[in-house]
């Protein structure tokens, strides 16, 4: 009995070994088969073509608000918003209540001085009432011609009305009562250009401009000037870009892209299906592949090339980056390569 009872609890003892055994095996097994499997790339360093695009909207190369220098009320305006006009062509005429009143003081004072400069002639008046009706004079007439100046509003420029704020019997008030645009010979767009870009930038370089209006077509233009001073706001400096115009076709407030090429980069490239985008954030990333294990890359993206992205920072030239199978990786794992 002695004899059969220890058999039974040796046998019983091996079989428990090699099933621990056997499970121990299973389990690396699994380990080994549940790896994340994934494909790699090799991210290299090439020469990048720096053509950046800006967006802004197209503004009339001068633009000029025609209001009175004093509140009046409207009696005619002859133009509305599209029409065009020449320089000096008269707009807007407004009441002359006033206006008429100086006339007939000036007309008066006018009398008044001639009759003084001939008493003055015949020995019959003195050369100080002549001088101060003179100062008289000279200041109602000065007074006049401001008057007829803001009676009847006459348009500065060759252009286009782009906005009109009153109608005739309205009082004018802050706004202007009508906003003039100089289309051509040009346009402009006022762009924001980054800090790291503004050495690159000069003045008179040429640039392509596009327009959703114009889907097939391109536009020259070329730049303007560069503003001396950055926004803090948003730490870029503004940048005038004029396009010509020819036939006015190209209107303000219509979207434009400029294209600058500023030269070339040597920057690293991979295939775009490497770059995963942080759920929650904005934020690019890059998982590298190393001894077996990926590790977590936080990456800036510059343009995309077909099937390409440029990357100004996080991966070196020769780096091992994983292009599928990034849904399972996390930092530190072990993966399989196809």
């Amino acid at each position: 009995m002695n004899t059969a009872y220890k058999f039974a609890a040796v046998a019983a003892a091996l079989l428990a070994l090699a099933s621990c055994s056997s499970s121990e095996k299973d389990s690396a097994k699994a380990e080994v088969e549940e790896l994340p499997i994934v494909t790699v790339d090799v991210a290299h360093r090439m020469e990048v073509p720096q053509k950046k695009v800006y967006t802004a909207n197209v503004e009339a190369d001068n633009l000029n608000n025609i209001a009175p220098a004093s509140p009046n009320r409207i009696k005619k305006i002859t133009v509305d918003v599209g029409d065009r006009v020449r320089a000096g062509e008269a707009l807007v005429e407004l009441d002359r209540a006033n206006i008429d009143q100086l006339r007939i003081n000036l007309e008066q004072l006018e009398r008044e001085y001639n009759r003084a400069v001939k008493l003055f002639e015949i020995g019959g008046g003195t050369q100080q009432s002549v001088d101060q009706l003179k100062a008289q004079l000279d200041a109602s007439r000065t007074q006049y011609d401001n008057m007829l100046e803001n009676t009847v509003l006459v348009s500065p420029i060759n252009g286009v009305v782009t906005a009109r704020n009153y109608d005739p019997g309205d009082m004018t008030g802050s706004a202007p009562v009508l906003s003039l645009g100089q289309l051509s010979p040009v346009v402009k767009v006022i762009i924001n250009i980054s800090e790291n870009d503004l050495a690159l930038v000069k003045q008179g370089m040429p640039v392509e401009i596009t327009f959703d209006a114009f889907p097939a077509e391109s536009f020259s233009g070329r730049i303007q000037r560069v503003y001396p001073t950055v926004d803090p706001a948003t730490r870029t400096f503004s940048v005038e870009v004029q396009i010509a115009n020819p036939g006015e076709r190209i209107k303000p407030g219509m979207f434009a892209r400029v294209a600058i090429d500023l030269g070339a980069q040597q920057n690293v490239v991979v295939p775009d299906r490497a770059v995963v985008k942080q759920s929650g954030s904005g934020n690019k990333y890059v998982y590298v592949l190393s001894d077996g294990r990926v590790s977590y890359r936080k990456v800036t993206l510059g343009q995309r090339f077909d099937t390409t992205y440029e990357l100004l920072d996080g991966i070196e030239d020769g780096d091992t980056v994983v292009i599928t199978g990034q849904t399972r990786l996390a930092d530190g794992v072990a993966v399989e390569v196809h």
